[in-house]
């Protein structure tokens, strides 16, 4: 069974926020392949279901983004579960917004939730898609800016974005992290690629 989390911050707060994008993502999957999201369990809300011919669990940890890992560690432990089968989902503000960027393993990058996951998980060799959501604005703090919600005409290319971001999940499932990023990395739908994004 594959272990699919998208990160974000409980609570209405934080909904449509660019830290939240992974829960986005994951309520799209929810709806597009009719997966229950209704279990509390593991420090997150989870729903057992089916991508294609793969059996998966949809989580959105609850514990807030910085102790993402400890909801990602219960889940492994209980459904005994390998780091091989971990696919997460999150924001990342190196890349313009609607642009993804599939890895097969790395570091944290200065993302905290990744951080969590990797301290907890003891390893950095879990699939991620990361979800561009835009550098900040210079003299901005960072935490503002993350926790801060999109504007209006961003949301076209979000709507386009999580669609695609969903077919990436399947694809990966069904073909593989190297079918998926030779697909979906570098795609110029959306916008034109930052030079930091070089």
């Amino acid at each position: 069974m594959y272990i699919i989390a998208g990160l974000g911050n409980p609570g209405k707060q934080y909904e449509g926020t660019r830290h939240n994008i992974g829960f986005a993502v994951i309520d799209e999957l929810a709806d597009a392949y009719n997966i229950n999201m209704d279990m509390a369990k593991h420090k997150g809300i989870c729903g057992k279901g089916m991508i294609g011919s793969n059996k998966v669990l949809l989580v959105k940890p609850q514990t807030f983004m910085n102790n993402s890992g400890e909801c990602l560690r219960e889940v492994l432990d209980y459904y005994k579960e390998d780091v091989d089968n971990v696919l997460v989902i999150y924001d990342d503000i190196c890349l313009d917004v609607g642009r993804l960027r599939l890895r097969p393993k790395g570091s944290a990058g200065g993302h905290n939730g990744i951080k969590s996951i990797i301290a907890h998980l003891g390893s950095d060799k879990f699939k991620r898609i990361k979800f561009g959501v835009g550098d900040k604005p210079k003299n901005w703090d960072l935490a503002d800016w993350v926790l801060g919600k999109f504007p209006t005409d961003e949301y076209a290319t979000l709507r386009e974005a999580n669609k695609k971001a969903c077919e990436a999940v399947e694809c990966i499932l069904t073909d593989g992290i190297e079918s998926g990023m030779n697909k979906y990395n570098g795609c110029l739908l959306y916008t034109s690629p930052s030079p930091r994004d070089a």
